[in-house]
């Protein structure tokens, strides 16, 4: 099922600078990798942001933890990320992007496309999350 993708898009009032900095930032990273109702939690958070370095996160729920983890293949200041995506529900090779589009001074348009799932629900499972997630970061910083 590799040829399964998604994209989820969203408009934040804040800067690009200010978007593309919390997903490098260990503390804050850990602060929107969740989702609003608390069934995950961002837990261990470790970033490395240089091309080549790795990041972490511990996916928490009550039953149980799932690591997240990957390398950053591109760090384009304030206008791409994009790094590839370890988890349970993703094939080794997934790559996950992120594209900032400045909008105005103060809105920034966040569009996230992910590649390779190991199923269509490991896809819609993560079109959920990661619109929850893009969700939490708006509250965060927007």
């Amino acid at each position: 099922m590799s040829e399964l993708e998604l994209t989820v898009s969203r408009k934040i009032a804040a800067s690009r600078e200010k978007i593309f900095n919390a997903w490098l930032s260990p503390a804050t990273l850990a602060k929107f990798m969740k989702t609003p109702n608390g069934d995950f939690d961002a837990k261990n958070v470790s970033t490395d942001p240089v091309k080549g370095g790795r990041f972490q996160i511990m996916m928490v729920t009550a039953e149980r933890e799932i690591p997240h983890a990957g390398t950053y293949l591109e760090i384009d200041p304030y206008a791409r990320l994009s790094f590839t995506w370890e988890s349970p529900h993703s094939l080794d090779d997934s790559v996950v992007t992120i594209d900032l589009r400045e909008i105005d001074a103060d809105t920034t348009e966040l569009t996230l496309h992910q590649v390779k799932f190991r199923s269509e629900g490991a896809r819609d499972g993560h079109i959920q999350g990661w619109t929850s997630i893009l969700g939490e970061l708006d509250k965060l910083i927007g």
